[in-house]
């Protein structure tokens, strides 16, 4: 006859038993000693796991294949996993989400948090970079960066809601990394051996501010388009639509803005390492171009620019000036015009009726604050001295620690990116490069890769296939480190030399059945891709990387 189970080795008692010998080590982490019971039996127990200042607000099977909540990424092919859904609190008014997925099976001893974008707010926003970690066996987290009820484009939420803005600058993906690794480790009964992390945009920012500040919680972090200076990030954005809204007739139309990236691409695909036939600029650093050479010479016409058109197109590639035209921030390079993905025209689109992002400016100026009187020194003066020590932290800060500790860092940045400023993601690889003693020294722990005809994070005109970490549903050709920098990061990580290139892939229509259409090599900064001057220029063989021209390319 089958004996009743003892209450006292039941898994949720088990666990409730464990969770009261927590020992806090010198980063924060928890040491649970827990009983493993099958995984699959003791997920919902999760749910009767005390931490410090976390809530487990639900813990969940979900069977082979995903649930409804997860919309596209939904596929067959996911595993089996556990659901935890919990909030832990930094602070008095704070309240950080995380959603954390455990395979039932299969678990390879790796945590893996991925970011989020804009102003977060929504768990959802990591589900795709999510199932690509459960696909690899990684118990894998998101954070909503302790933003909700704000959403990625709309941050009016958090006006008078300073500890919810330190959150989203600073201190929510660590609080994630901290809570999700003590989960994980409660439902396998095992710390986790390795720690990845992976995001772009905000979530290449949250990636970064793990490395400069919090540098024990990852082995290895894979970061695109990281959002460095947050408060003139988005005083960049905002100085575009105005240009754009300044006077009638100024915004660019669709058809004026192909005009303008047809123009830019004629002057500048075949400077520096760029190619003349490609679809898009290779190296746009080494071109000028000037959109009033499009000027309307006798009335507005679809092949040319009129006064106040050329007026805003200057404004976008110059970025922020004072009145006497000095820069005061970067601006947008030839080849991020018309991209098709978080390019100049979602600049003019101002969704939700307001200039994109524009929330940042209403914590500081008020709810009521007028956009459209915003002047940029004078009033980034007041924002700075607000926000700038709130959520700039990845202005700042050494990643000295992280070296030494044996961290890996990657960054990926695209040329195209007209979000994110490129030319800042250069200017914090140069600085870590100082720190450092020199570019050969940064590079034997942090990586820069420039990808030419890449928009933000994705999309664009050039090979845009690289990373099989945001669990797209075009990946690499091959999960291996010479397709995928993901690979290469962990490979890195586990002791294989520095990755000096990766090729990135651009198929036929988008569609990996109908075969590549192009591949080239990314280059490890400050190398380029250059042609050498035989073979197909579709191939990625046909390109070395080297800092200058060799004396054999074109």
């Amino acid at each position: 006859m089958e004996q009743p189970m003892d209450p006292q080795t039941s898994p949720r008692r088990r666990l409730r038993a464990s969770t009261r010998s927590l020992l806090a080590s010198a980063g924060g982490l928890l040491a649970l000693a827990v009983a493993s019971p099958s995984a699959a039996a003791s997920c919902e127990a999760l749910r009767d796991l005390k931490l410090p200042d976390t809530v487990i607000r639900s813990a969940d099977t979900i069977p082979a294949g995903g649930f409804a909540g997860m919309g596209a990424v939904r596929a067959p092919d996911l595993p089996a996993f556990c659901r935890v859904v919990a909030s832990v609190r930094t602070s008095p008014g704070s309240d950080v989400g995380l959603e954390i997925w455990l395979p039932l099976s299969g678990w390879q001893g790796v945590f893996h948090g991925n970011g989020n974008g804009g102003f977060g707010g929504v768990l959802s926003a990591g589900y795709g970079p999510m199932t690509a970690g459960l696909r690899r066996g990684y118990a894998t987290a998101v954070t909503d960066t302790g933003t909700a009820p704000a959403t990625p484009l709309d941050g009016d939420a958090l006006i008078g809601q300073p500890q919810k803005w330190r959150d989203w600058g600073r201190r929510s993906t660590h609080a994630m990394t901290v809570a999700g690794k003590a989960i994980a480790q409660a439902f396998y009964g095992a710390p986790a051996r390795r720690a990845y992390y992976t995001g772009c945009s905000t979530g290449g920012q949250e990636g970064l501010i793990e490395a400069l500040y919090y540098p024990q919680d990852y082995d290895g972090i894979l970061v695109g388009a990281p959002v460095i200076n947050r408060t003139w990030g988005h005083a960049a954005v905002l100085w575009n639509d105005l240009a754009a809204y300044s006077s009638p007739g100024a915004r660019l139309s669709d058809v004026k803005l192909r005009l303008l990236s047809d123009a830019a691409l004629a002057r500048c695909a075949a400077a520096g390492s760029g190619l003349g036939g490609d679809p898009f600029i290779g190296d746009p650093k080494a071109c000028r171009f000037d959109p009033g050479v499009l000027t309307c010479r006798d009335g507005d016409r679809a092949d040319c620019l009129t006064p106040a058109e050329v007026a805003t197109a200057r404004a976008f590639y110059s970025g922020p000036t004072d009145p006497a035209g000095r820069p005061l921030f970067h601006g947008w390079l030839p080849g991020s015009e018309a991209t098709g993905f978080f390019d100049w025209k979602f600049l003019q689109s101002r969704p939700n009726g307001q200039p994109p992002f524009v929330s940042l400016f209403k914590w500081v100026l008020g709810r009521d604050w007028d956009w459209s009187s915003f002047q940029v020194e004078r009033d980034m003066a007041k924002v700075d001295a607000a926000l700038g020590p709130v959520v700039n932290d990845a202005t700042r800060g050494s990643l000295r620690a992280f070296r030494a500790r044996g961290g890996k860092l990657i960054i990926y940045h695209g040329w195209a990116d007209s979000l994110v400023p490129p030319d800042q993601t250069v200017a914090f690889y140069e600085r870590v490069a100082r720190d450092a003693g020199g570019i050969g020294q940064a590079q034997t722990f942090a990586q820069l890769f420039m990808a030419p005809g890449l928009s933000h994070c994705a999309g664009g005109p050039g090979p845009d296939v690289f990373n099989s970490a945001t669990g797209a549903a075009i990946p690499p050709p091959s999960a291996t480190p010479q397709h995928d920098l993901f690979a290469a990061l962990a490979d890195w990580v586990e002791g294989a030399p520095a990755p000096r290139q990766v090729i990135s892939t651009r198929y036929v229509d988008g569609m990996p059945a109908k075969g590549v259409a192009m591949q080239r090599p990314l280059c490890a900064y400050p190398a380029k891709a250059w042609w050498r001057g035989t073979g197909d220029t579709a191939d990625a063989s046909s390109f070395v990387c080297s800092i200058s021209r060799p004396s054999a390319a074109h």
